[in-house]
């Protein structure tokens, strides 16, 4: 396995002010040692000639093997790479490479996983046997009162200065574990939604009864620092939070935060479900009735979640499924399918009258036949009758398909005032297991849905079934509507609490449900980044196909300047990120939760998909116990099979370490230092050194990656010296580059790393980096240029480290235009040059993206932007490859589906035909003007907001090509016939390096072949009805 770097350099540079330098950063990357140097060298500007004469193929040669060698002396001498490779040598005894057993790796780091979920769970049942034994000593008073801290009102001042009601004083800190939020570690505080009243009877009981768990959160944050948020969302719809924290309504000053809507709700305290709801769209559901009914189907939608299936049946003079896909058959309610049964439900349309009885039957047979065949959730079966009335009581309906065993309960919701059908639909209700209720405002419908939940609910509660939820990943930025709550990744754990009373035991009383949230960033800290290698990575997925965590997951897209989370973001499949897994092998095996292994070729896109990596990676995947979730820890097959292990003492390493300019990598734990107080102050370099030296012995750190780090400083050091002499006594300080792909994370070694790693030996890699600041978007900047330093010991071979240079785009032309001016004789002339007007000249990677080009504004361009010709014929002679990439994770904007307003030539008949058809309509339209204005109006409206609507991006699949360099090929030349022209090319190989020379007749015009665009397209998928 590959020796990760460890060390990252500070941000900043000093900079030369005289133009004439040169100016070169180099870093060296030893496993986890990452340092970059800034060397100000003199140099000086050639002045290219221009010729025009034809190239000879030898000539090109020439000018390639030329500029080739060049680039290899600046980059090895800057660099220090040799030097690095001989320091290795020297130190060759002390190493030795250890393969690495992917299974047993995955199963130590699962083991780990479910401790630390262990005590998660164990907090929460803390708090649910707390909050049981306070209910059995509490007794109803419906006279209560009693002050509590409102979230919304605590340190709220009236006009005289005093604390409102319910807002008394509330110490408020800012807590580092918390977000940096202001919290109060001592209480916990009460929120409600704006429809809820904070007086309420039993607001107040339950809110003074769960008082008690506040002993409880503190005392669980003290047995596990690492617990965030813990809370108890009770069925009656307060939501008790610790630590406290002023909760803000938002812009419009409502609170529309119910904590029973909540998945980590709705999961704990019902068991899956399969549902099919059924609603009336006949003529008597028009106007506010159909509203109502619209809103009540997309409440119950909302209390779904991705263990649920889901129908929705519509009915009048005939039944239709509101999705004709998914006619006769349940789908999982997952956040697609709820989104997309929203928006259909919007468009339902009312005539005609109901046929109730046979949407019924409709119903029945789907939960029968899923029953049946094992499919679905294989729990709870319920229809929901969603109507304005029942003309009858449809016994014959329910004696053939659910009497006498009842499985299927149905609930019953009366749509709108009108209470002549409320005695019919109560028994349809009570006579299949179900709840009867009534909805007549719009204001009714969030407290009447949630009534279904209690009844599910009852035979878990009855039998004291404490189940353990948790929840697929999601980010709850609803918790902290106007507080800068970070968009971080979540998991909760939960647990259902009930009422134990010896008179209500039999009614089975749903009293909340409590959970704690867990950051899946600090679990996946539990996988060390450094024992994976430079392509490997780890991951963690559910029992239904869906990433909790995973490097490739890119939850969050762009909209103007602000980030936003995608509708889809916690429901993307494994197969959607491990898309070359076609067969499905590795996601059914994690789903069965199974442990075991398997190979595949991969294709790993790089540097936002302009590149990509073939590589063969070999999977490990166990599951976590207690818990739905599985592991996956991905190696690649050659250097990510070994690790190589130094061996130094801390005298000799600390030495190194305390140099001022080594940092370490910001992103990766080797200590623990976000649980105890008086360590979060330190940076990770502190620990490390308090650690080593012994001065704090409560520090825990990663001892195997600490004794690396400290290898790594004796190994880095000589190179300090060697790149200080190269400096010439300038002033120097080691530079950072900004952008996330340039430095170690959590989840990817850098990009420049990356790339080292899969060069051939010796050989360095160039990179063109554009400028991403606001004002130079675009703007080629700088170019970095590494290699990969190997080891091999006992025949076996490890990456060691990664080192480099950065260079100037400048010099990088400079050595361009003087190596072009060589030719075969000496002190003579060159009949050509890349500088004549006829000729033109590119350098281009491996991906075909220009680094050098007589014209600025084609630096850091693909090639086949500029030229398609060209383009087109490095693919047809087999120089260049196209390779086809899918991201299932894209963003795409809707279709547009207006028509153009262009119309073709008419001839004289058809003229005075339309003419006549607009003054009908023109007639017609003052007629129906005065009648129809305001309903017209309201269309308008609603046109306007679907222009809107078609400018939002919406998640997509997309594919896209990617070109890349067959290496075997080192040279191609030939014609291209462009009309009446010809464009002669040639293309060389430039030696050591992924760079390419062509040269190519620039008085050849050949705009008539089509550009050759790297840009993704919409994969368009055909759905046909079941």
């Amino acid at each position: 396995m590959p020796r990760p770097p460890r060390f990252q350099p500070e941000a900043s540079c000093t900079h030369s002010r005289r133009p004439s330098h040169l100016w070169l950063m180099v870093w060296a990357s030893l496993r986890r040692t990452a340092v970059i140097l800034c060397l100000l060298l003199p140099g000086t500007s050639l002045s290219p000639t221009r010729r025009q004469a034809k190239i000879p193929l030898e000539t090109v040669k020439l000018w390639a093997d030329t500029f080739g060698r060049d680039l290899y002396d600046t980059a090895t001498k800057y660099s220090g790479s040799l030097l690095l490779q001989k320091k290795y040598k020297e130190v060759e005894p002390s190493l030795r490479i250890q393969e690495v057993d992917g299974l047993e790796l995955v199963r130590k780091f699962s083991e780990d996983m479910e401790t630390m979920l262990h005590r998660k769970v164990e907090a929460i049942k803390n708090l649910v046997e707390a909050a049981e034994e306070a209910d059995l000593k509490h007794e109803f008073n419906e006279s209560l009162v009693f002050d509590y801290y409102n979230s919304v009102l605590i340190n709220e001042r009236d006009a005289n200065g005093n604390y409102m009601e319910l807002g008394a004083e509330f110490v408020l800190e800012s807590n580092a574990h918390f977000s940096n939020l202001l919290v109060n570690t001592s209480l916990s505080s009460v929120q409600l939604p704006t429809n809820v009243y904070n007086k309420d009877p039993d607001i107040l009981n339950g809110v003074y009864m769960s008082e008690a768990l506040n002993p409880i959160f503190v005392e669980n944050f003290r047995r596990d620092p690492t617990l965030t948020w813990q809370y108890f969302g009770s069925s009656t719809g307060f939501f008790r939070i610790y630590p406290g924290i002023k909760w803000t309504p938002d812009e419009n000053g409502v609170i529309t935060f119910d904590c029973r809507t909540r998945g980590w709700y709705v999961q704990a305290a019902t068991s899956p479900k399969d549902i099919v709801i059924v609603v009336d769209t006949s003529g008597s559901m028009k106007g506010l009735r159909m509203t109502i009914a619209k809103h009540t189907v997309s409440t119950i939608l909302d209390t779904l979640g991705e263990n649920d299936f889901v129908n929705i049946i519509a009915y009048n003079d005939y039944i239709h499924y509101i999705e004709p896909c998914f006619k006769g058959t349940l789908v999982q309610a997952d956040q697609d399918n709820r989104k997309h049964f929203k928006q259909l439900v919007d468009k339902l349309m009312v005539k005609g009258v109901g046929v109730v009885d046979q949407a019924l039957r409709e119903a029945f047979q789907i939960l029968k036949q899923f029953q049946e065949t094992r499919q679905g959730s294989l729990c709870n079966q319920a229809i929901m009758l969603v109507t304005d009335g029942a003309v009858e009581d449809y016994e014959p309906v329910f004696e053939k398909y659910n009497w006498p065993d009842r499985k299927v309960r149905v609930f019953t919701y009366l749509i709108g005032r009108e209470v002549t059908f409320a005695d019919r639909m109560r028994w349809i209700a009570c006579n299949n297991k179900g709840y009867y209720t009534q909805i007549s405002t719009l204001a009714d419908t969030q407290e009447n849905v949630m009534e279904y939940l209690h009844v599910l609910s009852r035979p878990m509660v009855i039998n004291h079934d404490h189940d353990i939820t948790w929840t697929e990943a999601y980010m709850d930025s609803k918790l902290f509507t106007s507080q800068a709550q970070s968009l971080t990744l979540l998991t909760t754990v939960a647990m259902p609490v009930f009422s134990k009373k010896n008179e209500t035991r039999s009614h089975g009383i749903l009293l909340g449900v409590a959970g704690s949230d867990v950051a899946l960033r600090q679990l996946m800290k539990l996988v060390p980044r450094y024992k994976l290698g430079v392509h490997g990575y780890a991951f963690l997925n559910t029992n239904n196909g869906y990433i909790l965590s995973h490097p490739d997951l890119r939850p969050l897209y762009s909209e103007g300047k602000k980030l936003k989370p995608k509708p889809n973001y916690n429901s993307v499949d494994l197969s959607e990120v491990e898309w070359e897994d076609q067969a499905e092998v590795l996601r059914t095996a994690m789903i069965n939760r199974e442990t075991g292994s398997l190979s595949m070729d991969v294709k790993v896109p790089l540097d936002k998909g302009k590149r990509v990596l073939f590589l063969t990676n070999d999977y490990f995947f166990t599951d976590i116990s207690d818990t739905p979730f599985s592991l996956g820890v991905v190696l690649s097959q050659g250097h990510g099979e070994y690790i190589l292990l130094g061996n130094i003492s801390v005298e000799e390493g600390l030495h190194d370490l305390l140099h001022p300019d080594l940092t370490l990598a910001r992103d990766w734990t080797y200590c623990i230092t976000d649980i105890d107080s008086d360590h979060r102050k330190l940076s990770q370099w502190e620990a490390v050194v308090r650690f080593l030296t012994g001065e704090d012995p409560n520090l825990e750190c990663d001892e195997e990656l600490v004794r690396e780090v400290l290898f790594d400083a004796v190994v880095t050091a000589p190179m300090e010296a060697y790149w200080t002499a190269l400096a010439l006594n300038i002033s120097e300080k080691f530079l950072s580059p900004e952008e996330e792909a340039s430095v170690f994370t959590m989840d990817h070694f850098p990009l420049w790393y990356r790339q080292a790693t899969e060069q051939p030996a010796g050989s360095f890699v160039f990179n063109l980096r554009l400028a991403e600041r606001p004002g130079s978007p675009g703007e080629p900047v700088v170019v970095t240029v590494s290699t990969a330093v190997a080891v091999t010991v006992d025949k076996k071979t490890a990456i060691a480290a990664a080192v480099g240079i950065q260079m100037r785009l400048e010099f990088l032309q400079r050595t361009f235009w003087a190596a072009t001016r060589q030719c075969g004789a000496v002190d003579e002339s060159c009949p050509e040059s890349c500088q004549d007007s006829d000729l033109d000249c590119f350098v281009i990677d491996n991906n075909g993206f220009i680094l050098i080009s007589e014209r600025s504004q084609e630096m850091g361009r693909f090639l086949g932007e500029v030229d398609g010709a060209l383009m087109t014929q490095l693919l047809s002679t087999g120089m260049f490859s196209q390779v086809t990439m899918y991201d299932y994770q894209a963003m795409c904007k809707p279709p547009n589906h207006h028509h153009s307003a262009a119309r073709p030539l008419v001839s004289p008949i058809s003229a005075f035909l339309t003419a006549t058809r607009w003054l009908m309509n023109e007639l017609l339209l003052l007629l129906l003007e005065w009648s129809s204005w305001s309903s017209w109006h309201a269309d308008s409206r609603a046109e306007a907001h679907k222009h809107k609507n078609q400018d939002m991006l919406q998640p997509c699949d997309t594919k896209y090509p990617v070109f890349v360099h067959q290496t075997a090929v080192q040279e191609t030349n030939g014609v291209i016939q462009c009309g009446a022209c010809q464009k002669i090319f040639v293309m060389q190989q430039i030696p050591n390096s992924n760079l390419l020379l062509l040269v190519t007749d620039h008085t050849c015009d050949c705009s008539i072949f089509p550009l050759v665009l790297q840009e993704a397209t919409e994969v368009k998928y055909i759905l046909t009805a079941l």
